[in-house]
């Protein structure tokens, strides 16, 4: 009884201090899939082009060294773990992740991948996300070898999944080139509407692996990210095309995810709204301390949207006033203003609930 208290006035504290409380008896796994945005470290163990293992990547990282993300720091997976008071997770690929690593979730995300198996092709050897769900597959045979089948059931039950994709299909395959493959099969619309219905089997798949929690974020605004300006801008402002190719494909999505949870009887896939909230900053980026939103800290060429970030690029003496690291990823800085919004946003930006309401939500259960 006594116990049963102290928790309901911590629970009532962290209510109170705004932040998230994970019981120091069940440490809740935490899992990830999808692209660059979130990916930790896989593709440096595989032979790709699609890799952040020179400097200046991880710059601002605890070890001041590149780490494969694709950041110059943390990602957007690494922030939520870290106000949710857990362990890093670690890339499924990494030798280190044996024995009591596994209890803490595992990150599957690999840099170029999407909805679509051809997206990211010219990557060569990525991890597409049908792989990704095979390797779910095997950690879940491991953690059942470590602590019993059905222990493994319930671990996995009770984690938190972030799933991340969406983004490489449009500026890695339909818009990668004039008269791409997918541009000539689909019109727009119509590829928008293939892109949900693959991306629906994508989390149906996931549920059916015992996925219960799952944050799904939407596209942010691709059109305005310094590499598009580079190519696609003559005057700064954000490619119309691409937008329209985002204005399409978000509501979309909600709206499956919404009938998906419907099907269910359970609300377990939470949408992020990660446009909305790029264009916050995007669009007054004094408002949230940046001092541009349109040239990247780290690249060359105009906007700094050229190419990749390398060790001869162009690089900002000071990222927390950047709101873009490179010419396709969110500074640290930025990525801690989206994590904060997955917390605490309201239904404009999380629907149906932010993370802290389904942590409360979980923690009565």
């Amino acid at each position: 009884m006594a116990s049963c208290v102290v928790s309901i006035v911590t629970s009532f504290l962290c209510m109170l201090l705004g932040c998230v409380c994970v019981s120091a008896q069940h440490q809740r796994a935490f899992f990830v899939f999808g692209d660059s945005l979130v990916d930790n470290g896989n593709n440096d163990f595989l032979a790709t082009s699609a890799r952040a293992d020179a400097p200046p990547y991880g710059i601002d990282y605890p070890t001041h060294t590149p780490t494969g993300r694709f950041s110059n720091g943390l990602n957007i997976a690494d922030i939520i773990s870290e106000q949710l008071g857990l362990e890093p997770t670690m890339p499924y690929l990494s030798p280190l992740l044996t024995g009591e690593k596994l209890l803490v979730g595992a990150n599957f995300a690999s840099a170029g991948i999407g909805i679509l198996n051809d997206t990211g092709f010219q990557f060569l050897n990525i991890i597409h996300i049908y792989k990704q769900l095979k390797l779910f597959e095997h950690y879940q045979q491991r953690l059942s070898a470590r602590i019993g089948v059905e222990g493994a059931r319930k671990h996995v039950n009770q984690g938190l999944v972030l799933i991340t994709l969406g983004g490489n299909d449009f500026v890695n395959n339909y818009y990668l080139v004039p008269y791409s493959v997918r541009s000539r099969q689909f019109a727009l619309p119509d590829y928008v509407r293939y892109l949900i219905s693959e991306y629906r089997l994508i989390l149906r798949r996931l549920y059916d692996m015992g996925a219960r929690r799952v944050i799904v974020t939407g596209t942010g605004p691709m059109g305005c990210v310094p590499a598009e300006l580079a190519l696609r801008s003559r005057n700064g402002e954000c490619d119309v095309e691409l937008q329209r190719a985002a204005s399409l494909y978000n509501p979309q999505l909600g709206d499956m995810i919404k009938g998906l949870n419907q099907e269910i009887g359970s609300d377990v896939f939470i949408a992020a709204n990660a446009y909305q909230m790029h264009m916050d900053f995007v669009f007054n980026p004094q408002a949230y301390g940046f001092v541009t939103s349109k040239i990247a800290c780290c690249g060359q060429g105009p906007y700094n949207g050229i190419g990749l970030c390398t060790p001869l690029s162009n690089l900002c003496p000071n990222r927390n006033l950047y709101a873009f690291w490179d010419p396709f990823h969110p500074s640290e800085r930025a990525n801690r203003i989206i994590v904060q919004q997955i917390f605490t946003g309201s239904t404009d930006y999380m629907h149906p609930m932010n993370l802290s309401t389904m942590m409360a939500l979980d923690s009565r259960a």
